[in-house]
């Protein structure tokens, strides 16, 4: 259980409004406007801290599900060991199902984006992550498709992906500053995204998505060894029993067509590549209909992979 010296009171029942938003915040649902993080909060000066992003689905019974739970909070532990975070990956699957059950019954939320947080809080100011309490939260938000779209613009950029040897491929706060920097580069140049090149020539993923490419009826899944082994990727795999290997930025650009994926883009075709335009989509575009499927409950076969709430 995590207790926390700064998580702020819960307000009593009677005073709460009965459309808000709850999160989970070091063993306690609160309102979520009522955390505040100290302005000394260690992850907020050095981005000490590991996420996850989640999706949870509507589903035919009326209900809603979790996808793939278990394998998100595994890859979030393996973060947290890194920085000396105890995590129970038990108390985090309880909070993230009261979080979703909550604002089911406040706000109606049924698809929702979820996000647990866990980060070093107040303490020093230095680089040791060993004196500071640990804190843990499960938010949700209402899902917003992430490049959600029909004509994804994909550009090369100009930063290079953290590489592995330096910052494991894992879900780690301060790394994602390289993606916000890709992002915005890509943004400027008027494309919907960036691809990240290493200095070979080879392909390693975009901002928060991996690749994929189809020449003729052959699909592969882009390897990298500085990519995070996305959990949306695996799905697609097994699904569609693709290959996975690195492929160099010359071969991706010579593909009959390219999509991404990930927890929030799922699975999304792409337009063009620097200005290559790739004239078909039809491959990712079947897939992302049976993905919506699967999230949803609605192929039995990979039933398992469903949480419900």
């Amino acid at each position: 259980m995590y207790v926390s010296a700064e998580a702020a009171p819960a307000e009593p029942a009677a005073r709460r409004e009965p459309d808000q938003a709850r999160l989970w915040f070091d063993g306690a649902l609160v309102d979520a406007d009522a955390p505040q993080l100290p302005l000394t909060a260690h992850a907020l000066h050095y981005g000490s801290g590991v996420f996850e992003g989640i999706r949870a689905y509507a589903t035919a019974d009326g209900g809603s599900a979790v996808f793939r739970l278990p394998e998100h909070l595994a890859r979030m532990r393996r973060g947290c060991e890194l920085l000396g975070i105890a995590f129970d990956v038990a108390v985090a699957t309880d909070a993230t199902l009261a979080v979703l059950c909550a604002n089911r019954e406040a706000l109606g939320q049924r698809d929702a984006y979820v996000r647990p947080l866990a980060w070093c809080g107040s303490g020093t100011i230095g680089l040791d992550v060993g004196p500071q309490p640990k804190h843990l939260m499960v938010a949700t938000f209402a899902t917003a498709v992430h490049l959600a779209g029909t004509a994804v613009k994909l550009g090369v950029s100009s930063w290079r992906r953290n590489p592995a040897s330096s910052l494991p491929p894992l879900k780690l706060c301060g790394g994602y500053v390289n993606s916000i920097l890709a992002k915005h580069e890509a943004r400027a140049r008027g494309f919907d995204e960036a691809l990240f090149v290493d200095a070979d020539g080879r392909v390693v993923e975009c901002t928060g998505a991996n690749v994929f490419a189809v020449h003729g009826d052959s699909i592969t899944a882009v390897e990298h060894p500085d990519a995070l082994a996305g959990i949306t990727r695996d799905t697609l795999r097994q699904l569609t029993g693709a290959a996975s290997r690195a492929m160099s930025l010359d071969e991706l650009i010579d593909a009959d067509e390219v999509f991404v994926c990930g927890t929030a883009a799922e699975v999304t075709p792409i337009a063009s590549l620097d200005g290559r335009a790739y004239r078909s989509s039809r491959i990712g575009t079947e897939l992302a209909h049976a993905y919506r499927r699967v999230v949803r409950g609605e192929d039995r076969a990979h039933a398992h992979w469903l949480t419900h709430v």
